[in-house]
């Protein structure tokens, strides 16, 4: 199964953070799943930390490094990601979430998030 880690997602997950659930967790560590980590999250994480916003213990270099370590992979950001976008309904007004939902959905990976806005749309989800 190809896996869509959400932000939050991977942040918990770098941080040891005990709200990232078992289910999300066990699926991360299955080998016979794949990981991707969407360059979205970092474009977000980049900008939020920079405007105070967010505040994560783990540095952005050292998150590139950790998805290098474990075999995760990179998702870029490509145009007909953009273009799903924007017919998405707005059942999520968050840019960076819905670029996430336009990966999933095109890419047809489950994206593992906590985030409930998600369950509106036509993505597999996991948590």
């Amino acid at each position: 199964m190809k896996l869509l880690l959400d932000t939050h997602t991977l942040i918990w997950l770098a941080e040891a953070d005990s709200n990232l659930s078992q289910a999300a967790k066990s699926a991360i560590e299955d080998p016979e799943n794949i990981c991707f980590v969407s360059l979205v999250s970092f474009w977000e994480m980049a900008i939020k930390t920079s405007l105070g916003k967010l505040d994560i213990q783990t540095p952005l270099d050292q998150l590139k490094q950790l998805i290098i370590e474990n075999g995760m992979e990179i998702l870029p950001i490509e145009i007909e990601h953009t273009l799903l976008v924007a017919k998405l309904p707005f059942h999520h007004k968050d840019p960076f979430d819905r670029l996430l939902i336009a990966q999933a959905s095109i890419e047809k990976m489950t994206l593992l998030s906590k985030d409930e806005k998600f369950s509106h749309y036509d993505i597999q989800l996991l948590w």
